[in-house]
């Protein structure tokens, strides 16, 4: 029986700990360097911080929730859904937390994976499996004279709950996912909301609501109405991949969304040009919100387009020379989402390190494997990340996609399977040539790919697509070594 080591307790190292389980293979252990279960949904407890996608469709198709209480619910809930999951599925024992993996080094002899802690420890496992996603590792820039500035600084990821924000003079350093969604939670009770923003995003409606009493009793006495109203939802999310495609039609329905949304909430002019993208939408994320517009509408708040020169002391001050002066600086200036694995210290065949592989920018056949680091797979890798749909979607195909490799080298008694160069290079020949044909291409800068505009981050088409390829690994595509 092969034992399984996995980093990070978040949604994809959950999922795969439940699947392992199920497959009756119970030597794994999931290292999570928090303190806790939930990953991205423990470390993001800022005000207002809620998914983006119905929480109906995320969540495990498995662990069917009929007590959500909104069609997207806050982040104490999501949280509260995992920490239930690990629980239900037995999964506490098999996990252990404040402990992150420093390196992973491959023994060809052993064909095992030698594993050292941050607390010098040794373990050893013949699969390794990544379940650090692409959001986990905050990135500040290097702001000059950031050092010098007095007043408190956090970033959004790693909120501050002892900085009390009321009466206080407040810069936000951005205006992504994460920022929309607590400015509107903080202005009211701050002294001076200062919003910095470097570009606009299109934002579209949210809409959220919460479920009736009745509605979730529904769900609870008839199951088999989540799956309904959840196969509702895919489908119905499904279909805005159009958006994406270059020069489509849907895309061009979902900026005019965009525009109105805009007009409606933001009656000033002057106010409206500087909100309004100079960019196609969807080359960057696009943003669901319903009372982040109106936030601009209050005496407290400023919204600043000029770049940011360098801190002071006591504030910020931008390129135009103005100066402004500052308590707190809340960072919303998102991850570092292009290097994946790093810091983690992963060495294949003949001790290559992975960021050397990735050196020209990360790449994995079907997002999950890579040629030189064997019975080694990727979950939320390069190339799977969405702008359309369910991210759980897409790591229950991988999951599932890595649990029948795992048979198949227990079933042929294999001491490990490692993807052929040719394979990811056919794979991600095609995957970029499908990337080109996406808004993503277009010239603006995104978390989607790397400063030279290689996009790593994104899938290329449909999820139903990638659940299609994913459905039975081809295992022509690896070379499999015997057991000695």
């Amino acid at each position: 029986m092969p034992r399984v080591a996995i980093i990070g307790a978040g949604v994809a190292g959950l999922c795969t700990g439940i699947q392992l389980k199920k497959a009756g293979i119970g030597q794994f252990t999931i290292f999570e360097k928090s303190d806790g279960v939930g990953g991205t949904w423990r470390d993001n407890s800022y005000p207002g911080c809620a998914c983006d996608v119905p929480s109906h469709l995320y969540s495990y198709s498995f662990g069917i929730n009929p007590e959500w209480t909104h069609k997207f619910s806050p982040q104490p809930e999501i949280l509260q859904y995992l920490e239930h999951c690990a629980d239900k599925f037995g999964l506490r024992p098999h996990i252990r937390t404040a402990t992150s993996i420093a390196s992973a080094r491959f023994d060809t002899t052993s064909g095992t994976w030698k594993l050292k802690t941050d607390k010098g420890e040794e373990t050893e496992a013949e699969i390794l499996i990544s379940g650090v996603g692409q959001l986990n590792r905050p990135a500040i820039p290097a702001f000059p004279g950031l050092g010098d500035f007095v007043g408190r600084t956090f970033h959004s990821a790693r909120w501050d709950h002892a900085v009390d924000l009321a009466g206080k003079r407040v810069a936000v350093v951005g205006n992504g996912a994460s920022a929309i969604q607590f400015i509107p939670q903080i202005a009211p009770e701050v002294a001076q909301l200062t919003i910095f923003q470097r570009s606009a995003n299109w934002i579209v409606p949210r809409n959220d609501y919460a479920y009736p009493k009745w509605a979730r009793e529904m769900f609870h006495e008839m199951p088999f109405l989540s799956r309904v109203y959840r196969s509702y939802l895919y489908w119905m999310l499904e279909k805005n991949f159009m958006a994406f495609i270059k020069d489509h039609w849907f895309g061009k329905l979902f900026e005019k969304a965009a525009r109105d949304h805009l007009a409606a909430q933001v009656p000033d002019a002057a106010l409206r040009a500087k909100l309004t993208p100079d960019y196609t939408i969807g080359c960057k994320r696009i943003l669901i919100s319903d009372d982040y517009y109106p936030v601009f509408s209050r005496p407290n708040v400023e919204l600043v387009t000029e770049p940011l020169s360098r801190f002071t002391a006591h504030g910020i001050e931008t390129k135009d020379g103005k100066s402004r002066d500052f308590d707190v600086v809340i960072f919303a200036t998102g991850f570092e989402t292009t290097s994946f694995l790093a810091p983690i210290d992963i060495r294949g065949l003949n001790g290559r390190a992975l960021a050397d592989a990735w050196r020209d920018g990360p790449e994995a056949y079907m997002g999950v494997t890579v040629p030189g680091f064997p019975n080694f797979f990727l979950l939320y890798g390069p190339n799977t990340n969405l702008g359309h749909n369910s991210i759980i979607f897409m790591i229950e195909a991988q999951v599932r996609y890595v649990l029948q490799c795992i048979k198949e080298m227990r079933n042929r008694d294999l001491a490990y399977l490692d993807v052929k160069p040719q394979a990811l290079a056919a794979f991600a020949a095609r995957v970029q040539g499908e990337l080109k044909k996406r808004v993503w291409a277009a010239g603006c800068s995104s978390w989607y790919k790397t400063a030279d505009g290689h996009i790593t981050n994104n899938w290329s088409g449909p999820t139903i697509k990638y659940w299609q390829m994913l459905r039975r690994p081809d295992f022509s595509a690896y070379d499999a070594q015997a057991r000695v």
